[in-house]
């Protein structure tokens, strides 16, 4: 009983954790876009990434906190709380890593390939990372329960893939597909990770 007990508060603390993490970069996305409303004579839009520009690739940095208006925050809240919340279930480390590699591949491939004289903000290219984790998590780690959860997550969001298709007005589909990608690599690297961190403890015992 005292185990179980234990394992449970464990568990709270945990959730707790996740809980908090998620919610500080949801909240730091709403107070950055209330003082880009609030301020005048500063547009912190600009600061996005601006393809092929020298200075448009520090926007790799800012463009996941930088948001179009209080909807287009919104719509990836959204996103965050339902597919990043499913990472961060998962692995909090998970979640960080693909964070990292969405933004950077995401913000990379939307320099190289959209077009000039643009400026791309939004968070939803870490969001569709968060997506092509999902996605493909079951088939680089080929566990039961990782394929059970990637088949979930087509059939609960598999709708979002048109979203990296071009064609749509004022959308940064290169920001959505190339995040996406940076998913995807994450989950290969991630998976190739966990046989090694699973083997190291059984070396220490063998010893």
């Amino acid at each position: 009983m005292a185990e179980r007990g234990t394992a449970v508060a464990s568990l709270k603390r945990e959730l707790t954790l996740y809980t908090w993490l998620l919610l500080f970069v949801i909240a730091s996305w709403w107070v950055i876009e209330l003082i880009d409303f609030l301020l005048p004579g500063i547009t912190l839009d600009d600061y996005g990434v601006q393809p092929r520009t020298e200075s448009g690739l520090w926007g790799i940095l800012f463009m996941p906190f930088l948001h179009g208006g209080f909807q287009h925050v919104l719509n990836n809240s959204i996103g965050m709380l339902f597919l990043g919340g499913a990472v961060i279930l998962r692995s909090v480390r998970d979640y960080i890593v693909v964070f990292l590699m969405a933004m950077v591949v995401g913000g990379l491939g939307v320099w190289l390939i959209a077009p000039s004289n643009s400026v791309h903000i939004g968070a939803s290219g870490v969001v569709y990372g968060y997506l092509g984790y999902l996605l493909t998590t079951g088939w680089f780690e080929r566990k039961p329960l990782a394929i059970v959860g990637s088949i979930l997550a087509a059939v609960l969001w598999g709708g979002l893939l048109p979203g990296v298709l071009p064609g749509q007005e004022g959308v940064s589909w290169q920001g959505h597909l190339f995040g996406c990608l940076g998913g995807v690599m994450a989950a290969s690297y991630l998976a190739k990770r966990r046989p090694k961190e699973a083997a190291a403890p059984a070396r220490r015992r063998a010893r």
